[in-house]
């Protein structure tokens, strides 16, 4: 021990580091290299594990590359840092400190019960518009999902025009003459990262769940639509998610422009027009440029990652044929009322509307959405041609493939959110699922620490790490929760879980119908555009199901 603490001494003298490895220190030894994290408890954690090389440089609109191993033991104790996204303007209960940001942010991070073995995977996609977020946000803290015997991993992945900007010169770069969709490749990337390495964790590569809410649970429908992401995942997860229609790379179709077209004028409109002015120009003045412009970031139809409109792949049966867990909010836009209209003046004003855009379907449309309350009306409008519609569109498609597929509608409510108007709003299930609910935003409507409020986050927790272990969500002393089927059955999250069927009635044939003509037509989106602020509906015969 002296000639230990001699030779400590001496080096220290010589101006060399003594490295300090405490003993309770988790080193794991991976294919990508070794790593050493930290301990959580009955927990091993690691976090900011680079899964691609740095987006950066001539690499900005690449398809990632992935990480080459690494010599030596990688320190895995802090987060990496966020993808480059604008600073929000206005205040808003989502706001939320992600730390540094860079282009360098292609991580992701791993919580594993110290002793697992073939652990069943649970990866998690946040949400944010594909425009803000971080996997390193506390609501997100993995620790309490990983104590229920899964492997839990959050990922980062490009965001704006740095993850989903198409462009002709890009285009033509590429060695698949595709561009845009890096965001999606990003979260490809990180699957094929995980399949490679998870069992060093203790993880099962070959049980493998995705998960994410709102553009995280879009990224979890595009990406069981993509192909190249077929055989990386077994079970998928979708809270919020919206199957709206996007742009073809080439061609303008269902009422918007090319990909690349938008691409060309966004960049022309920000005064880079040409591919070398913008890889020259700084990430954050570039990002905060194009929010400027009022950008919205989306995935577009491009034949390679996407090879058709979502809705039409999920119709055919061409996507993952995997069992799937999805579900809505009662209150989405609540939070979210920059996406509708201004409620109309009076009851006749807004019947006169719906029925000039709505025609033969309009006596439907009014026995849900009736001029009797015009702002929830309005309100449930656009939450169901969103997220309602989409949840129970993805489970009715997983059901026709013969695979588990379960519903639920979060309607919830606690006295801060319902003093607000906020009952049930965008995301607010998220922090109950995480059982994170004393690590929420900021300006997030305070969750009362009482037990009832435990105990319902107790039981989504079981529930959603039971679907990743065995595609059955069960939860200790709370209700089976049935599979749709032919009842429609779907969970009702109140105070209590309760299980029901048929969730909104009529809502989704109303919805399925009007999407379908649009499809049809091929010249009308479908997102938003909805109610009095609709195109004209076009007739048809061939929707009617």
């Amino acid at each position: 021990m002296r000639m230990l603490r001699s030779v400590s001494a001496l080096l220290v003298a010589l101006g060399m580091t003594v490295p300090v490895l405490a003993q309770s220190d988790p080193v794991v030894d991976a294919p990508a290299g070794k790593l050493r994290g930290t301990t959580a408890g009955d927990l091993n954690v690691f976090k900011g594990i680079p899964y691609a090389l740095p987006p950066v440089g001539m690499n900005r609109w690449k398809l990632p590359v992935a990480m080459p191993a690494w010599q030596g033991v990688r320190d895995a104790t802090k987060f990496g840092a966020a993808c480059v996204q604008p600073v929000r303007k206005v205040a808003s209960i989502y706001a939320d400190d992600v730390g540094p940001i860079s282009e360098d942010c292609l991580f992701l991070n791993v919580w594993a019960p110290r002793h697992a073995k073939q652990a069943p995977v649970f990866v998690w996609i946040y949400g944010g518009a594909l425009t803000s977020g971080a996997s390193n946000l506390g609501m997100y803290d993995g620790a309490r999902m990983a104590r229920r015997g899964v492997v839990f991993v959050s990922i980062n992945y490009r965001l704006g025009i740095l993850g989903f900007l198409a462009h002709p010169e890009l285009s033509a770069e590429s060695p698949q003459h595709i561009s845009g969709n890096y965001g999606l490749a990003d979260q490809i990337e990180a699957l094929r990262w995980i399949k490679r390495n998870i069992a060093a964790f203790g993880g099962d590569p070959d049980n493998v769940t995705i998960a994410g809410e709102s553009a995280g649970g879009l990224s979890v429908m595009h990406l069981m639509a993509s192909p190249p992401a077929r055989g990386l995942f077994a079970k998928a997860i979708a809270q919020s998610s919206y199957m709206i229609s996007l742009a073809q790379l080439k061609q303008a179709s269902h009422g918007s422009a090319s990909a690349e077209t938008i691409g060309a004028q966004l960049t022309a409109s920000i005064g880079a027009p040409e591919l070398k002015a913008l890889r020259a120009m700084d990430a954050v003045k570039l990002v905060e440029a194009s929010a400027a412009t009022g950008y919205f970031p989306m995935n577009n139809v491009d034949g390679h990652f996407l090879t058709r409109q979502v809705v039409e792949t999920f119709e055919r049966g061409e996507q993952a044929r995997v069992p799937a867990l999805a579900g809505f909010n009662d209150g989405e836009i609540r939070s979210l009322r920059v996406l509708i209209p201004p409620v109309p003046a009076d009851a006749a004003t807004y019947e006169a509307a719906i029925r000039s855009r709505y025609a033969d379907l309009a006596d439907d449309f009014l026995k849900l959405y009736p001029s009797t309350n015009l702002e929830e009306s309005i309100l449930a409008i656009t939450r169901d041609a969103l997220y309602s519609w989409t949840a129970e569109k993805l489970v009715r498609a997983q059901q026709g493939l013969g695979v588990p597929a379960f519903l639920y509608m979060w309607d919830h409510g606690y006295p801060a959110a319902d003093e607000a108007g906020l009952h049930a709003f965008h995301a607010s299930e998220i922090p109950f699922v995480f059982g994170t609910i004393h690590e929420t935003a900021p300006s997030w409507p305070k969750i009362p620490d009482t037990a009832a409020e435990q105990a319902l986050s107790d039981a989504m927790l079981g529930y959603w790490t039971s679907f990743a272990k065995s595609a059955q969500p069960r939860a200790a002393h709370q209700p089976d929760w049935p599979a749709y089927g032919s009842a429609r059955a779907y969970m009702h999250f109140v105070a209590t879980p309760q299980p029901q069927t048929h969730v909104l009635p009529g809502m989704f044939e109303l919805n399925d119908e009007v999407v379908c003509r649009r499809l049809g037509q091929g010249d009308q989106a479908w997102h938003w555009n909805v109610g009095i602020v609709s195109p004209p509906l076009p007739a048809s015969e061939e929707c009617r199901r």
